[in-house]
């Protein structure tokens, strides 16, 4: 009987070691995770231009490296509704999980976990404020991307005095905060626009477009709006458009979705300052296996960005954000 037990033992630690080599055993910073070729990404909200872009992106890349990307995404821009996407990753976590975090500090918890079960971390776009545990964070410049908004609304309006309007989406958004930041730097540089603030929106259109009813109420000087991603930007151009304003108050945007496109090309919006979703994409993926495969990482990467008008868009169509891959 002594034997036969010694062999069985014998027998389920060479199973174990076999499992831990193929990377089918998780658990743990010493988990064999890293040796699998499954990698996770989770964007901030589903259905949105931007993320499906640079879901397109990483998919491409994911496929060109021999490793497979699955992508969950919350039906809001919301850190308890990601941090349900995060927990659910469970017991057989990804080699690599690419994230956008949706708050930059709620968020770290659940992420934390998943890295203590031994998958890589990949910032995507947005960030944590500590940002230790990502092996890399692939994200435009935001605080440039607003500068270069309130450079291109300069130009827009000339020598004309007025005041400027600016749409945030919720407080604890890294990547919204730095444009914001940007933009109000940037504006000090140009006397003749005075800032009446930053108006939160909680993301929502109908909250964008309410805010901007009421600027244009209150301010019968307002020449500008800079609308910090898509939502802000649609309900701009609404509330604009209600008071049938559109056009006469430049309306610069961040971003480049197929509806924001349309609005440039038809006039109610001035401007858009697109990013390169699929290349964060594509760097995301390209660090992520870097990291599995033992190889140099960059800790963090910046995407560049583009100011677009009417009179160059089509010659940057490139920018455009897609629906769908």
């Amino acid at each position: 009987m002594k034997k036969v037990l010694t062999a069985g033992v014998v027998a389920a630690t060479a199973v174990l070691l076999a499992a831990c080599s193929s990377g089918q055993v998780g658990g743990g910073s010493g988990g064999g995770v890293q040796n699998n070729k499954q990698l996770a990404l989770i964007p901030g909200v589903q259905a949105e231009p931007f993320y499906i872009s640079m879901q397109c992106g990483a998919e491409a890349e994911a496929k060109k490296l021999g490793y497979t990307l699955t992508t969950q995404a919350p039906q809001q821009f919301d850190a308890a509704l990601q941090t349900e996407k995060v927990n659910a990753l469970g017991s057989n976590p990804p080699a690599a999980l690419l994230i956008a975090p949706t708050d930059d500090t709620a968020m770290l918890a659940p992420i934390q976990q998943v890295a203590n079960r031994g998958t890589k971390i990949v910032q995507v776009d947005t960030s944590l404020k500590d940002s230790s545990i990502a092996v890399s964070s692939i994200s435009s410049n935001n605080v440039e991307g607003g500068q270069l908004a309130a450079k291109t609304l300069a130009e827009l309006v000339g020598n004309r005095q007025g005041s400027v309007l600016v749409l945030d989406t919720k407080a604890g958004t890294s990547t919204t905060a730095a444009r914001v930041q940007g933009f109000t730097d940037e504006l000090k540089n140009h006397p003749n626009l005075k800032s009446i603030g930053v108006q939160f929106t909680n993301n929502e259109p109908e909250q964008a477009a309410s805010k901007v009813t009421a600027a244009l109420a209150s301010t019968p000087d307002l020449i500008g709006i800079f609308a910090t991603n898509l939502n802000t930007g649609e309900g701009a151009a609404t509330g604009l458009r209600n008071a049938g304003k559109t056009g006469q108050v430049n309306l610069v945007g961040f971003d480049a979705s197929p509806s924001e496109v349309d609005g440039l090309r038809s006039g109610e919006y001035q401007a858009l300052i697109a990013q390169d979703p699929a290349m964060i994409g594509q760097q995301g993926v390209d660090q992520a296996v870097a990291a599995l495969e033992g190889k140099p990482v960059t800790k963090s990467l910046t995407a560049s960005l583009h100011s677009l008008t009417k009179a160059n868009m089509d010659a940057n169509s490139q920018y455009f954000y897609k629906q769908s891959c």
